[in-house]
């Protein structure tokens, strides 16, 4: 794995970190701030009447078995938002139980004898409080702090798909794309941050029990340490890339408020278009952000609120998910459709980019051959013997019931998993038949076969790239953009994938082919 290639790669993930980091850190210490002001209150609010323990205990508990991407899903559903906010929501109710837990049993902890003893002296509920029963609490109530601290921390990673920015990029990303490199950051940084906000809050734990400032101020030191880090980090990062030029900034030169937000959705084609836009959009000295790795509905959700501006989506996506059609027309009607669709609701629609990325069905060559299986029509009689893999978007896509209800086709078992690990499960038999992308570089390799589709209940798939009215009101930009108007072949597309998935170039270089040739 650490070979030259791979170290030749980390430099360029590694400056992404200030971003992926920052947007990290402060995920996990403000969801974990705030946990700490909703569970320490109600926690001792509950350790004095059961009844209202038993209550919020269980409520808390409910919360920590919703799994972290589906609490994720419902709170970008229960606020029609994507974004750091849903993200943030999420942590925040993950924190609550074992901060609630420890406050509850450390107040229960305090000796009944320190109790009568403050009483004795006369002091107050409140003095008995902050001057006796929260000093004594504290270890227990830190202890449930530094749980929490670790369940945050790695579910953050989980903000990725829902367009918050964390070490989660790394992860997703090296994950849809074969990219080591980016995994081993993603996880190293991960384990690393929890590891060391698990040793700080060890050491504010350990100050409490031995009433030590020493042991205090430098764990909360070290605290707003980490807190910084990512902004420190791009500080050194715009010191080294900084080269005054001495040149004077034109006065009709154009002024962006802010930068344009490129999205995008969690496959190797929709990573190549990110880098691809981003060159496009620097080459009119635009600034940009990146959101990769979005559902086909939060990317259009994201798009329609302006929390992005511009990213590639496929018209037979559009066509059965958004404006719940379900028969095929020509591509040009369907295109004029789409636009006017998307109108009412602020997106503006440039054009299809040249290439279309259909669903296909796909086999081992082998089997195909051995069976006798051309199109999906052959693939029915078989199907109740056969394992079909996919996403899990596609299992419950209209396509799919399409494809159901024109062929009638039943699999033996149907499995979800990410694009990326489809085709070694395919290799390895653990499918027999995957639902894969026609643009997919790996359908080159010779190994595979596509399924034709005689009945078309697959509707195309035009790329088509969207972008926001606040970039549409910038005319250059968004002439800029509409000059990649088919400009991009089937052919082009898939061979860049290839470059990615077979051949692990870098996402950069595999977006550079894409580029048209300097006049």
């Amino acid at each position: 794995m650490f070979d030259a290639d791979f170290w030749s790669r980390l430099p360029y993930q590694l400056s992404l970190l200030p971003d992926r980091l920052g947007g990290h850190v402060f995920l996990a210490f403000t969801a974990l701030l705030a946990g700490v002001l909703v569970s320490i209150p109600l926690g001792i609010f509950c350790s004095r009447r059961p009844q209202f323990e038993r209550v919020a205990v269980t409520v808390a508990n409910i919360i920590q078995t919703i799994p972290g991407m589906a609490l994720l899903a419902i709170m970008v559903f229960a606020l029609h938002r994507t974004g750091i906010m849903p993200a943030w929501i999420a942590l925040v109710l993950y924190s609550i139980l074992p901060i609630l837990r420890n406050t509850i049993a450390g107040m229960k902890s305090v000796d009944a004898g320190c109790l009568e003893a403050a009483d004795g002296i006369g002091l107050n509920a409140w003095q008995r409080l902050r001057i006796v029963e929260l000093p004594l609490a504290a270890p227990t109530i830190l202890a449930g702090v530094r749980t929490a601290s670790a369940w945050v921390v790695g579910a953050a990673t989980l903000a990725y798909p829902v367009g918050a920015t964390s070490l989660g990029d790394y992860i997703f990303a090296g994950l849809q794309t074969s990219n080591p490199v980016a995994l081993m950051v993603g996880c190293v940084f991960s384990a690393a941050l929890a590891l060391i906000l698990d040793m700080l809050l060890g050491g504010l734990e350990k100050a409490s029990q031995k009433r030590s400032k020493a042991w205090a101020f430098g764990s909360i030191g070290g605290l707003l340490l980490v807190a910084i880090s990512p902004m420190l980090l791009k500080v050194i990062d715009q010191e080294q890339e900084f080269a005054p030029t001495g040149e004077p900034i034109a006065s009709n030169q154009f002024v962006q408020e802010k930068p344009y937000v490129i999205g995008g959705k969690p496959f190797t084609e929709q990573y190549i278009l990110i880098d691809h836009l981003e060159n496009v959009l620097h080459d009119e000295n635009r600034t940009t952000e990146t959101k990769p790795g979005l559902g086909s509905n939060v990317v259009l959700e994201s798009l329609k609120q302006g929390d992005i501006d511009c990213y590639v989506d496929y018209s037979g996506t559009l066509w059965a998910n958004e404006m719940k059609r379900s028969g095929n027309v020509p591509p040009a009607e369907m295109m004029i459709d789409i636009a006017t669709h998307l109108k009412e609701s602020g997106v503006v629609t440039l054009g299809p980019l040249g290439f279309r990325n259909d669903y296909v069905f796909a086999m081992r060559k082998e089997q195909a051959d051995e069976l006798d299986i051309e199109s999906i029509e052959d693939l029915v009689s078989h199907a109740k013997d056969l394992t079909a893999a996919c996403e899990i978007e596609f299992w419950s896509r209209p396509e799919w019931k399409n494809v159901q209800s024109k062929y009638g086709l039943q699999f033996d078992e149907t499995k979800s998993m990410d694009a990326a690990l489809m085709y070694g499960a395919l290799s390895r038999g653990d499918a027999d038949v995957i639902v894969a992308y026609r643009t997919d570089g790996r359908l080159d390799s010779g190994e595979f076969v596509e399924l034709e589709d005689p009945r078309f209940a697959l509707p195309p798939y035009d790329a088509v790239l969207l972008i926001s009215e606040r970039l549409a009101k910038d005319r250059v930009a968004s002439e800029k953009l509409r000059k990649m108007i088919n400009t991009i072949s089937t052919r082009q597309m898939r061979k860049a994938n290839g470059m990615v998935d077979l051949h692990e170039k870098p996402i950069k270089e595999a977006a550079a082919t894409l580029n048209p040739p300097a006049p």
